[in-house]
């Protein structure tokens, strides 16, 4: 209980220190986090992580707005680019009425943009405490529209595991890596996910994204690859 009540009292410390963009951050985690359930559960997985894919550049146009950092002309291009591909699998998502789900997706990627930024403008600055609060409040908010609080069967193993292994561990990570790696570094990892995230679901409950899910995709996980090798190179 000493142990609790003391990584308590630093928690909330550290968060009180960290001023605004502690606040702003956990509440951006929270609003990103809660955003991305609701998107998977209105559209298929592929459609989400593509929106998702698109947060370095969201980042891009964000830091020229609010930090004045003004991108090259690569990364124009690259906006430019990756913005078509979005509007045309938002063109399809409104045949297939799923317009809803891309759209979350895309305020998701908005939402993981805006915390970039965040950390980007207090690099000195740990933010996981607000991570960590981020997240206890999305817990809070999900206990509101639970049906039961008992796990049964497997989800005795999966739910914690889950919760670990694809939840707190990543998510710490990501505010940490943009303190030690470039932007570029991070959106390359990011890839990863959008790439392996719809095949891991197709081998298990055989989900098929749409063909203009699969080519937007590839048009902005190919650019942001492009660009972000580009951008290694002049390193």
């Amino acid at each position: 209980m000493n142990l609790f009540g003391y990584v308590k009292t630093k928690l909330i410390k550290e968060i009180i220190n960290n001023g605004w963009h502690g606040f702003a951050y956990a509440f951006v985690f929270t609003i990103t986090n809660i955003v991305f359930v609701i998107s998977i559960e209105n559209t298929n997985v592929a459609n989400t992580l593509v929106m998702i894919a698109l947060a370095p550049m969201l980042s891009a146009v964000i830091s020229f707005v609010f930090l004045k950092e003004n991108p090259d002309k690569k990364t124009w291009v690259a906006i430019f680019i990756t913005t078509l591909a979005v509007v045309y699998i938002f063109y399809d998502a409104l045949d297939r009425n799923d317009f809803l789900g891309n759209f979350l997706g895309l305020i998701c990627a908005t939402g993981l943009a805006v915390g970039a930024v965040i950390i980007r403008s207090a690099k000195k600055i740990s933010l996981v405490p607000s991570a960590m609060i981020g997240k206890l409040m999305v817990a809070l908010i999900a206990l509101i529209f639970a049906n039961e609080l008992s796990l049964e069967g497997d989800d005795i193993a999966i739910i914690p595991l889950m919760c670990i292994m694809c939840v707190a561990i990543p998510f710490v990570l990501i505010t940490l890596a943009p303190r030690y790696i470039t932007a570029a570094e991070v959106n390359l990892f990011f890839l990863l996910e959008t790439i392996l995230g719809p095949l891991w679901v197709w081998l298990v409950i055989k989900e098929q994204p749409s063909l203009e899910t699969i080519i937007g995709g590839l048009v902005i996980i190919l650019t942001i690859a492009s660009h972000s090798i580009l951008a290694l190179k002049k390193k």
